[in-house]
């Protein structure tokens, strides 16, 4: 599946606009309503895994690289979506989990997770080196950067079987989930800054002995003018990135990769897209608009259900959130009614650190068995989820609670769907 991505800069080159999207998502829903997508499409579906999420440890999601790799073939089974179409990439592959240790000891942890995944079957890498590590000076010298990176694909390349994987560089990477602080503008990459790190990172891999994985690394992670923070976004403006995007005239065989293009306008994903930012990342946009169905079944249910019954999701979803605060506490500030709302409706949507809690599943267990026990009138779901509201009258949706919220993670979706296609 990695000649499709390799494709990409050709199909630009011969100036054809075309692009894929980047489900950065371990939640179960969010992968199922990605591939009913990729069903709808006829597309493949590009899929990643972080290094938070999954690592040789098992990350926050306690899934190692093959593990995670069997828990969406599983769902793909259940959806019948052949695995062939699926391509796996893991996301910011480096020393950031470890970045608190000295420089040696990270990087020799970041180099078995690298290890790890392109032994697992990921053909999609990127190689985030761009952290400074606890014994590193303030800021890291570009070829200290390039040679960290080429010791990461190294062990990627030693590690992966017949299929090589293709590779990303790039250390302007935007903040994993997005801003902690209020943002107004965010600065494009200079053109001179980013030739300058393709130039080290293929010195370093040529003195490292890879010329060859040089020529499968497909795309320049560089920051394009996008960005979310709590409550805002910065939308892309095209005219603001045309010098950067100028840079792929000459360079057959990249193109520009984009994170944090959550919440962007349709019309500035097809933007992105059309100016050679052909890799767009989501991953908190879906589980927002997953959480924000979640939300209004509850509120249907509250409705419908008698309250002794009812799952009370939202209220324990702040319990488990307000009894472990370890994964927001720190980026969430304030007092505490702004972080009150901020735990529901920050657009970094921590909230997904924790739908695996054994608390929360079972009061979306519930919800859903609830919902299923009693018939939902249209006129109450119009006033909670009127776009599935709409589907439903109209014979494409069926009125069930899962088929509503994947339908709503969708929404979210189709706008990158949209922007790709050629």
């Amino acid at each position: 599946m990695s000649t499709q991505l390799l494709a990409l800069a050709t199909r630009r080159s011969a100036g054809e606009r075309s692009g894929i999207y980047s489900v950065c998502s371990a939640h179960p829903l969010v992968i199922e309503a990605a591939m009913q997508q990729a069903l709808e499409d006829e597309s493949s579906l590009l899929i990643e895994a972080t290094s938070n999420q999954v690592d040789q440890f098992g990350g926050y999601t306690g899934m190692r690289p093959p593990d995670f790799i069997r828990f969406v073939a599983d769902i793909a089974a259940r959806v019948g979506f052949d695995t062939e179409r699926i391509i796996f990439g893991g996301d910011h592959l480096g020393p950031n989990p470890w970045r608190e240790r000295p420089a040696a000891e990270a990087m020799a942890l970041a180099k078995d997770l690298m290890a790890a995944y392109a032994a697992a079957g990921f053909t999609k890498l990127h190689l985030d080196a761009s952290m400074r590590c606890a014994d590193d000076p303030p800021v890291l010298d570009d070829r200290v950067v390039a040679e960290r990176a080429a010791a990461l694909c190294s062990a990627a390349e030693q590690a992966a079987g017949e299929m090589k994987p293709v590779y990303v560089i790039g250390t302007e990477v935007p903040v994993p989930g997005g801003a902690t602080e209020a943002l107004a503008h965010v600065e494009v990459t200079g053109k001179d800054a980013a030739r300058r790190t393709l130039d080290v990172h293929e010195e370093a891999f040529g003195v490292a002995g890879l010329a060859d994985a040089w020529r499968r690394v497909i795309a320049l992670v560089v920051q394009p003018g996008v960005e979310f923070d709590h409550t805002r976004v910065v939308d892309y403006c095209s005219a603001d990135a045309q010098a950067l995007s100028s840079l792929l005239d000459d360079q057959s065989q990249l193109v520009f990769e984009a994170h944090s293009t959550d919440y962007q306008r349709a019309d500035a994903l097809a933007d992105l897209v059309r100016d050679g930012f052909a890799i767009l990342k989501v991953g908190p946009g879906l589980t927002f608009a997953l959480r924000e169905a979640l939300y209004a079944l509850a509120a249907i249910e509250a409705q419908l259900v008698d309250a002794a019954r009812q799952s009370r999701l939202p209220d324990v979803v702040e319990s488990v959130m307000l009894e472990r605060p370890d994964a927001w506490q720190r980026y969430y500030h304030g007092d505490p009614d702004h972080q009150r709302l901020l735990r529901v409706y920050s657009y970094s949507d921590r909230v997904r650190y924790y739908w695996n809690d054994p608390a929360i599943e079972t009061a979306t267990q519930r919800l859903i068995a609830n919902l299923r026990s009693v018939e939902i009138p249209e006129n109450v779901l119009s006033q909670y989820l009127p776009q599935q509201y709409h589907a439903v009258r109209a014979g494409h949706l069926a009125l069930d609670p899962v088929a509503l919220a994947l339908d709503r993670a969708r929404d979210a979706l189709r706008p990158y769907a949209a922007a790709c296609r050629p």
